[in-house]
């Protein structure tokens, strides 16, 4: 069974290569829909067997924990990486209708690789069970996200990717510096071994390192004041790639936070530093989110702000506070990529990303109105979508932990919501509510205003049906709720009593 750990990260990296030896777009676009199908229904099966009989260890080789490469899948790990991969898919199904790379000869040559090698490296961070093949993992997101963000790109998305890599490259160097510091005071970078060495270290020492860590995945996850690159640099990328990186690269970022400060660096009590960095994350995103015109930007800020819920619950450090990040995490996902997507469709219809022109332009269609109105409720936390459930979960237990910062996050939360609804409602009235108007310029020409691939045709059928699809995952993921808690909580339990995930990694290897 085992087995089944290492598909997520070899099949697409395999599939990566064979979509090399082929010019036939068919067959390269039906070998990378084969593929995801395929890694979902492998990541499913292990969020079965994980949650069943605990967390599952794949050592390569045959080689134990320190010395070999150990991969693992807990409920928390294939939990959020089924979230991905199904995100994944839906988007490569909208890329493939919108013909992001297949208009142009040389980016299709690269399209379907880069991105099958994103998905890989966002297995491999979920799955691994040392720091140092995170680094890898980060580095394999990297490459793939520079290629992809820059297909066939002019000199702004040149420069926006340019802000996206130098960015991330001084967050590896100090991811880098990070793994030989603590290498060097505890002679292991697997997790597992770290949990029961980092205790032993000096206090300040230990502080030190973990606040390292979290700037470090700070970065990746956009946390405020660390997120200046994401507006800068999501809204200039094609539909697809924006909505992928915005579902995906900050979750991995906040994933790679919750593994080590709960395993690495555990607390009991409530963390200050972490609770004003959340509330901060919220107010100053949602204000943003509020300052700007432009669709695309709008929704980069709203997710620099959400990215504060989730900041919620880990500061609270129980396991009420844990389990709503978890479901905060799995709605955001979801919910996040579905508003990128609307907002393509959107913007190929009308032609414009920028709100005020949107007037002047043709409405979008009543169904796509639809396909904005669900997520954009969910994501301002409105009954009964998934959103309203991970932020109810989240001022439970906010409120159950009664301290006045507790209250504090609990009302900030409540805020942001209020003014993320408002947000949503403007791009709602300046981009729907208005009849089609006969000086309205058609759709046909709405390449020119946007240089996105493909707008020029407006909204194509595949499009419109795989956002509706992952629109349909965000419904499912309310409807599911229960299960989803029961799970978050469990997997909540395990990040607060690691000892089964450390029992399983380091069997029969010397601690």
């Amino acid at each position: 069974m085992t087995v089944l750990l290492a598909l997520p990260v070899l099949v697409p990296v395999l599939g990566a290569g064979l979509t090399l030896l082929t010019r036939r777009q068919v067959v390269v676009q039906v070998l990378s829909v084969t593929v995801l199908t395929g890694v979902l229904v492998d990541v499913v099966a292990l969020l079965v067997l994980a949650d069943r009989n605990g967390p599952l260890v794949l050592r390569a080789g045959g080689w134990d924990a320190p010395a070999g490469i150990v991969l693992v899948a807990d409920r928390l790990s294939t939990l959020l990486l089924t979230a991905a991969v199904a995100v994944a898919l839906a988007v490569l199904v909208f890329a493939i209708g919108q013909g992001a790379a297949e208009e142009r000869p040389g980016a299709a040559t690269a399209f379907h690789p880069a991105y099958l090698v994103l998905v890989s490296g966002v297995a491999l961070a979920f799955l691994t069970g040392d720091l140092f093949n995170l680094f890898v993992a980060f580095e394999m997101m990297l490459t793939a996200s520079f290629v992809l963000i820059t297909l066939d790109a002019g000199e702004p998305r040149t420069r926006a990717g340019m802000t996206y890599v130098t960015t991330s490259l001084v967050s590896s160097l100090l991811f880098l510096t990070a793994i030989a510091l603590l290498y060097a005071a505890t002679g292991t970078v697997t997790l597992a071994q770290l949990a029961g060495r980092v205790g032993g270290l000096p206090e300040g020492l230990r502080s030190a390192l973990g606040l390292l860590l979290l700037v470090v995945f700070g970065v990746k996850a956009a946390l405020v004041p660390l997120h200046f690159w994401v507006p800068d640099s999501y809204p200039t990328a094609p539909t697809p790639i924006t909505a992928v990186f915005a579902a995906l690269l900050t979750k991995v970022g906040m994933y790679a936070i919750l593994r080590t400060q709960t395993l690495v660096f555990p607390r009991s009590e409530l963390w200050v530093l972490l609770a004003v960095a959340a509330v901060t994350a919220m107010l100053v995103g949602i204000f943003g989110a509020l300052a700007h015109k432009d669709v695309n930007r709008v929704l980069a800020f709203t997710l620099v702000s959400h990215m504060g819920y989730m900041l919620f619950g880990l500061a609270l450090f129980d396991v009420a506070g844990l389990t709503g990040t978890i479901l905060y995490m799995i709605h955001h996902i979801v919910v996040q990529a579905a508003l990128f997507l609307v907002a393509g469709l959107v913007v190929a219809r009308t032609g414009t990303p920028a709100l005020p022109r949107m007037a002047g332009r043709a409405a979008p269609s009543a169904a796509i109105a639809l396909l904005f109105a669900l997520p954009a409720l969910s994501v301002a936390g409105v009954p009964p979508f998934s959103g309203f459930v991970a932020k109810v979960a989240l001022l439970q237990a906010g409120v159950g932990n009664g301290t006045p910062l507790a209250y504090m996050l609990a009302g900030a939360s409540v805020l942001t919501s209020l003014l993320t609804l408002y947000a949503m409602s403007r791009i709602w009235r300046l981009a729907f509510l208005r009849t089609v108007r006969p000086d309205e310029e058609p759709s046909s020409a709405a390449g020119r205003h946007t240089g996105q691939p493909g707008a020029g045709r407006g909204a194509g059928s595949l499009m419109v049906g795989a956002t509706a699809g992952m629109v349909a995952i965000g419904l499912t993921v309310a409807l599911a709720a229960g299960p989803l808690a029961d799970i978050g909580t469990r997997a909540a339990q395990d990040l607060l009593r690691p000892d089964g995930y450390r029992g399983a990694v380091m069997k029969g290897a010397q601690r």
